[in-house]
């Protein structure tokens, strides 16, 4: 059997970074966390961590942290269930989570702040590209996340969410510049224009150009603009053109006055929403609250 001591200071030294920030966090000297991780590892038989300038889990130190954070929900859902002294109140759970911005911005919090709210979740967000955020689950940081990849990890499943549709816009002024003197989009007076990019992850514009124009890693000038509202400015007052998602455009206001420059010519982005194959109760009932929000605002 585990011992829980060494158990809560391997998660301790992963969730925060080193043994020193693990040590503060547990009230404990930094041998005694030392001590606890090389027991851990010798009753094991193998190494959990990477130790260097960062410390990293190993693949069993990975699926030891997962399934610590299992059991911390486990317990949560246990003491929510027991009768509680007059006045007292259930503890909280922290939950991570990594999610793209837009589903983050559009459906995901309306859909899920109520069953946080009922089994007193609080979420730690790590916002990631959607073709990204399925290494933290692998990493064992996380219980479940957005992901784009269909495929589960051993473990997992991967549930189908439903297509967030991307439309290639710009302010109305840019698009134009954009046309020939038929009035047509022309890619050459496109690619001179510069995109608006949310980060080095982001690879809509890419799979734009790829898919309508069949290029291939083009070079165009490129801002990057890690912040959905910043994001959203810099299209409107004609930085460059950019890839936005339908839920937004039909929400936009005169604040985003936005064109398409091919009309009806998209980019779909399949979203899965991967989680663990036995979770707790709790963790149960978020991924349904997932299910249900994706199923109320994605495309089918």
């Amino acid at each position: 059997m585990l011992d829980a001591k060494q158990l809560e200071a391997l998660v301790a030294v992963l969730e925060q970074g080193g043994f020193g920030p693990a040590a503060q966090a547990l009230n404990l000297t930094l041998a005694a966390i030392s001590l606890r991780i090389k027991g851990l590892e010798a009753a094991l038989g193998q190494r959990l961590l990477v130790r260097g300038k960062t410390v990293r889990a190993t693949p069993a130190g990975q699926a030891l942290l997962a399934h610590a954070k299992q059991l911390r929900l486990m317990e949560a859902d246990l003491l929510g269930n027991l009768p509680r002294a007059p006045g007292g109140a259930a503890r909280c759970q922290s939950l991570g989570l990594p999610i793209n911005a837009d589903s983050l911005a559009s459906w995901f919090l309306p859909g899920v702040a109520a069953r946080l709210a009922d089994e007193r979740l609080l979420l730690d967000v790590v916002i990631d590209d959607q073709d990204h955020t399925h290494d933290a689950l692998q990493s064992g940081d996380v219980l479940g996340c957005v992901s784009a990849l269909a495929r589960p990890m051993r473990g997992c499943l991967a549930e189908p969410l439903g297509v967030m549709r991307y439309h290639c816009v710009a302010a109305p002024a840019l698009v134009q510049q954009c046309r020939d003197s038929t009035g047509v989009v022309s890619v050459h007076r496109l690619l001179a224009q510069p995109a608006v990019i949310f980060d080095r992850k982001d690879g809509l514009q890419d799979a734009f150009l790829a898919q309508y124009f069949g290029l291939v890693s083009p070079a165009y000038p490129r801002h990057f603009v890690p912040a959905v509202d910043a994001f959203e400015s810099a299209l409107a007052h004609g930085m460059g053109w950019g890839m936005v998602h339908e839920q937004l455009l039909a929400q936009r206001s005169p604040r985003l006055p936005l064109e398409e420059l091919l009309p009806g010519r998209t980019v779909d982005v399949a979203l899965y929403w991967h989680h663990w194959e036995h979770e707790p109760a709790s963790a149960q009932r978020l991924t349904q609250a997932v299910k249900q929000a994706a199923l109320a605002v994605l495309t089918r």
